[in-house]
């Protein structure tokens, strides 16, 4: 028998759900959201019930009867770090994602939708490939600081899933492949995959590496603990400009790389500006990554809605495809991952991983 499933995958600024009948897709749908609108909720978790309204308002529009789901699969959130895999959304694992354990974002509202809908009709809910999932080698998480180890918080599921998609149409298995995986949305995060481990990636979140739309990523950290002490901001309003308000929405006034791309097009010179320093800072990434996997790079993968911008694309590679031939998968294959992920469990491939 075939299995229905809904899968909600909650971006910063949006929120992408998909149902699907096994592994087809009957139909998606991207509901974006403004930065007026996010900015009415003092939480990530405030969220909660705005955005569960507009997906069941969704679902009653399509006509599709919600109580015809076997399985809601969310998107992964700030978890403890565990290992990759399928996890039910048992109560302790709700409870982490509602308080952050390892901080507030967006994919932690996955598993709590998924949670509060699977419960409103009696079947079962999961999360797939967590943001926290944690391959990194020991010396990767060397800061220079010993109480600030460098953590993995990144797209873990687009990652693994574009890799993946990546050895299957070359025809190689995954684990045999160093690749350099660049995933840019509303966040950014360069990982070196190294026969099947993510064994350095810089966070995505609010520690290193590019800045992003809406991000600020490495920022000079002397000049952040002066900010921090200087009595001008609270720690709610620093960690604003580093998570929300830092990236193009400081220097340009929107998370939007469409509204970039048009200054910019039209000869904005700070716009201009802003993309080419955007660029350098993720090509300085992959150059990084190149050195983790000792300059044994089979391929970079570039992935993210901000793959779709030619533009960026086209001067990314200017700068480090001598390092390794580009692929690019634009936009995201979470929806299908996180659909394949709960199949493999509700057909007995795999148990569920206990959190």
């Amino acid at each position: 028998m075939s299995i229905k499933s809904l899968i909600i995958n909650p971006g910063s600024t949006s929120t992408k759900i998909g149902v699907f009948e096994d592994e087809t897709l009957l139909f998606e749908e991207t509901l974006r959201h403004s930065t007026e609108e996010i900015s009415q909720y003092a939480s990530i978790v405030d969220q909660k019930d705005f955005r569960k309204q507009i997906i069941v308002d969704l679902l009653a529009k399509k006509d599709f009867d919600i109580n015809s789901l076997q399985v809601i699969v969310g998107r992964g959130g700030m978890l403890k770090p565990i290992p990759g895999g399928t996890y039910a959304v048992s109560d302790e694992l709700l409870e982490d994602l509602k308080i952050g354990r390892q901080g507030q974002h967006a994919s932690n509202l996955g598993g709590i939708l998924a949670r509060e809908i699977g419960d409103s009709i009696g079947v079962p809910s999961f999360i797939v490939d967590p943001v926290v999932v944690d391959e990194l080698i020991p010396i990767a998480r060397y800061s220079g600081v010993p109480e600030l180890p460098r953590t993995s918080v990144f797209h873990a599921l687009n990652q693994k899933a574009v890799a993946k998609r990546y050895a299957k149409e070359n025809g190689v298995a995954y684990d045999s492949l160093n690749l350099i995986v660049v995933h840019m949305g509303g966040g950014v995060s360069v990982g070196a995959h190294e026969n099947g481990r993510i064994i350095d990636v810089f966070n995505a979140l609010d520690g290193d590496g590019a800045f992003s739309p809406e991000r600020a990523g490495s920022v000079p950290s002397g000049a952040l603990v002066k900010m921090c002490f200087s009595g001008k901001y609270t720690e709610k309003e620093v960690y604003k400009k580093l998570v929300g308000g830092g990236g193009f929405n400081a220097y340009l006034g929107t998370n939007d790389m469409r509204d970039v791309e048009k200054l910019a097009d039209e000869g904005d010179a700070k716009a201009i500006e802003a993309r080419a320093a955007f660029v350098m800072q993720v090509a300085k990434d992959i150059g990084s990554m190149a050195c983790v996997l000792n300059g044994k790079v089979d391929a970079i993968v570039v992935t993210g809605g901000i793959a779709y911008d030619k533009g960026i694309v086209a001067s990314l590679k200017e700068r480090a495809e001598f390092i390794a031939p580009f692929t690019v998968y634009p936009g995201e294959d979470e929806l299908l991952a996180l659909v394949q992920g709960a199949l493999r469990v509700m057909n007995g491939e795999e148990e569920a991983m206990k959190y």
